[in-house]
């Protein structure tokens, strides 16, 4: 006798907080131009997908024409419920970025930010084409932004993923002559992209104080951080060899120990 092979439906494979965002988005709705014009901000809109088709995203964001970057988003979706999902989560991680930032949004950044474990995907893999069609709205919204001249203290981070994954440090381009606000704005970038998702995951959080003699960055942990033992030992030492890979091998980073005071060992 034959068994028929079943899978299970993808809802049951969700994250949670994916679930909880398709059952209370946070960002659905939309804005118009004359609202865009009230704010005193651009309307820059995305699209991606096809009503036959059966899934169809529309994102608007509202962006400073002063420096580009992204004051508010909101989406509408017709679709499947990882779509949903996934816009509503994007909207949020859109929200105080610029739009060359923006179109750097990668899909595994999106599922990252949704998983309840380091190890287990938000999404499941038959749901990664919704997952595209939100890059593909965000890149088209981003296309209308081209125009706006972006804050002088933003660096766009030359390096990808398969560059840290070779295992060879390298120092960014001119780093040396970039002014300290530059400095800074790398650093957070890639705070941002490679070091506060992971952190976040478990409730915790990491923020710039400080970046001293061109080599010594100060931060300051939050959340659950300040009361781990990791966060002066592995946490620590992750941070500082994501930034040696991408920035220069030569930063130091050094916790704000303050939120140890009380702290039992």
């Amino acid at each position: 006798m034959l068994r028929k092979k079943y899978t299970s439906y993808p809802w049951a494979r969700y994250s949670k907080k994916l679930s909880a965002r398709i059952e209370r988005p946070m960002h659905s709705g939309f804005y118009s131009k004359e609202s865009a014009k009230e704010r005193g901000m651009r309307l820059a809109e995305g699209k991606a997908g096809a009503l036959e088709e059966g899934n169809l995203i529309c994102l608007y964001l509202l962006v400073d024409e002063s420096d580009g970057v992204i004051a508010d988003a909101k989406f509408q979706v017709y679709g499947q419920s990882a779509l949903i999902g996934a816009a509503d989560a994007v909207c949020e991680l859109l929200i105080r970025k610029n739009y060359d930032q923006a179109r750097r949004i990668s899909s595994e950044f999106i599922d990252k930010h949704l998983r309840d474990r380091k190890e287990v995907s938000a999404f499941p893999e038959e749901t990664y084409a919704h997952i595209n069609l939100v890059l593909g709205a965000i890149d088209e919204a981003a296309d209308q932004c081209m125009d706006i001249p972006l804050s002088d203290a933003y660096v766009a981070p030359p390096m990808t993923d398969s560059d840290i994954n070779s295992g060879e440090a390298r120092v960014y381009p001119g780093w040396d002559t970039l002014n300290p606000k530059q400095q800074i704005s790398v650093i957070e970038e890639v705070i941002a992209n490679d070091i506060r998702p992971y952190i976040e995951l478990d409730a915790g959080g990491v923020e710039v104080l400080n970046f001293l003699n061109n080599r010594e960055l100060i931060i300051a942990y939050k959340g659950s951080c300040t009361s781990c033992h990791s966060a002066t030992g592995a946490t620590l030492s992750a941070i500082q060899q994501i930034l040696r890979m991408k920035v220069h091998p030569e930063i130091v980073v050094t916790p704000d120990i303050s939120f140890l005071t009380g702290h039992s060992h």
